[in-house]
């Protein structure tokens, strides 16, 4: 399992470098206020922080999500190969169900992660800042909410992240191998990339009706009173405001990001497993005598496949 930590550390953090600035945005239009909208559209919030907060400002909560996404990444792939090779057979149903598996498990840590994340990305700049970074964020919020607090909005999270994770999982393994990606064809990373980005989006579009819920829900409270009672509650007073539009808020800017960061993710999670397990299976095979020293070259090895 140390090779799925390593590959998946890498593809965690491969991934949030490139996505966080569109996340940010997205957060920021799934939750303004509409009768008196700060931001016109996707490009108008990427121009209105950059002016008002610098690019650093689209890289706010990047700590909470780099820190998490290491482990989440390691936990998904790795939770993803075992019950793939405990359902026996690789099927498009076990690859759904395997998928759906780790995404249910890793929401232990997703959903405390997405919580700091979405506060640091609302909050006010300067002297007016409430947390100063995402640890400081999750210990206020246990001292002020307990436990509960710290889980807010883990329902919606495992409404979005069991099936979202089924789709991403069965997405990436049909279409590499529809496209018969291998170690020596010279297309690889280029497939790998289309692959991974195309099941992020896939992913995504699957359960974005549910992030926008999770979205309000963590950060309801934050800027004047509380105004939901749960997830039915908020998806009643959403539609009722706002009409059936509010459910694809911020979805521009979330698939956007969607495709640079799922191809990151998965290419890098798949070349990193190709190169070390070939590495590893060649000094296997000097040490073994009566074996060739000669290495027939790398096997790609997928994600699913772990």
């Amino acid at each position: 399992m140390a090779l799925d930590f390593l590959a998946g550390c890498a593809g965690g953090v491969a991934g949030v470098l490139v996505g966080h600035p569109f996340d940010t945005v997205k957060v920021r239009l799934q939750v303004q206020n509409m009768e008196k909208p700060q931001y016109q559209g996707t490009l108008h919030c990427f121009q209105s922080i950059i002016k008002q907060e610098s690019v650093l400002g689209l890289y706010k909560g990047l700590g909470s999500p780099l820190m998490g996404l290491t482990f989440i990444n390691a936990l998904v792939f790795g939770v993803q190969g075992n019950t793939l090779r405990a359902l026996g057979q690789d099927s498009p149903l076990n690859q759904f169900l395997a998928g759906a598996a780790a995404g249910a498990i890793q929401c232990v840590i997703c959903c405390p992660m997405e919580l700091a994340k979405t506060r640091l990305q609302l909050q006010d700049v300067g002297p007016a800042r409430t947390y100063k970074g995402s640890l400081d964020c999750l210990v206020q919020i246990y001292r002020h909410e307990g436990l509960r607090g710290i889980n807010r909005g883990m329902v919606s999270t495992l409404l979005r992240e069991t099936p979202s994770f089924g789709v991403y999982f069965l997405t990436y393994d049909v279409l590499t191998r529809a496209m018969g990606c291998e170690p020596d064809d010279r297309l690889l990373v280029p497939k790998l990339l289309l692959a991974g980005g195309t099941s992020g989006i896939t992913s995504w579009l699957s359960t974005y009706p549910m992030d926008v819920v999770k979205s309000r829900l963590q950060a309801d409270g934050l800027q004047g009173a509380p105004r939901y009672h749960g997830i039915i509650d908020c998806m009643k007073q959403s539609y009722q405001a706002e009409g059936w539009r509010v459910f694809t808020r911020g979805l521009a800017s979330t698939l956007l990001r969607a495709f640079p960061v799922n191809a990151a993710t998965f290419a890098t999670v798949t070349v990193v497993l190709t190169y070390t397990r070939s590495e590893e299976t060649q000094a296997d095979s000097e040490t073994v005598p009566g074996t060739s020293a000669t290495p027939a070259g790398p096997a790609l090895a997928q994600p699913s496949s772990l």
